[in-house]
């Protein structure tokens, strides 16, 4: 598994590879082979789906309803991170009536979800910066899964580019710097809130007074540690191993 693309997202497919695989290409710029099974053509996406107002799950998975009523036959569950359509008209209190890409429709808990945000600005720094870090700690206690990206099982890269990309921000899908996105290498001293730490092969996020949160096999998931030595939760192996800080501030 290299990276999971989550219901509702859209992807490019750039060929066909070899018996029932494609090569994609995420919104987010990562390519990848996918099974057809697990895809739906756009020609054959609902025509309401393209032009909808969308929103994405919040949640850890949003149950998806035939009624607004939790008895009722359920349709589908969507991990954080995926998108439904919203029909904004049909009002409900609690329920929000959504469609899926093939034209289902259903009812979902409007705490389920919240806006779209597809590009956003760097003006209020400071409480973008508590934001990234609320959003990667909404997967605390999450397993360790590579490729992963969901509650199920996510990985280092897949934790802080998930956090980013909630609060409308695409950085490399991988655990590195790469030229062309808007994550920008900083001195490591100059390192704040929410800016991101690399090591060989891995990312965390830094909090602050040498902690970060990160996705590690050697902690079996979602979990916090420090480059601290006093700290009980101090990590001597990434603390000799942490290369490189990087920034979308810069």
């Amino acid at each position: 598994l290299a990276d999971e693309a989550l219901f509702g997202m859209p992807v490019e497919i750039l060929s066909h590879e070899k018996e029932d695989w494609y090569r994609v290409r995420t919104h987010y710029r990562y390519e990848a082979l996918i099974h057809r099974d697990h895809f739906l053509p756009e020609e054959l996406c609902d025509s309401r789906w393209v032009g909808a107002v969308k929103k994405v799950v919040i949640t850890p998975y949003a149950d998806i309803h035939v009624e607004p009523k939790v008895q009722s036959p359920f349709l589908q569950g969507i991990p954080r991170g995926g998108r439904v359509a919203i029909f904004p008209e049909v009002e409900s209190e609690r329920w929000q009536k959504v469609m899926l890409p093939n034209g289902v429709e259903g009812w979902t808990y409007r705490e389920n979800l919240v806006d779209l945000i597809e590009g956003s600005d760097l003006e209020n720094e400071e409480e973008l910066r508590e934001a990234l870090v609320r959003t990667a700690e909404m997967y605390m206690g999450t397993q360790y899964r590579w490729g992963g990206k969901t509650m199920q099982g996510i990985d280092c890269s897949g934790l802080v580019s998930m956090a980013y990309l909630l609060n409308g921000f695409v950085i490399y899908r991988d655990a590195q710097i790469k030229e062309g996105f808007i994550l920008k290498e900083i001195p490591k001293e100059e390192i704040k809130k929410g800016d991101l730490m690399f090591f060989p092969g891995h990312v965390a996020m830094y909090i602050e007074e040498g902690r970060y949160i990160h996705s590690s096999a050697g902690n079996n998931g979602v979990d916090y540690n420090s480059l601290q030595e006093e700290d009980e939760d101090y990590r001597k192996d990434l603390a000799d191993t942490y290369e490189q800080a990087a920034s979308i501030f810069r």
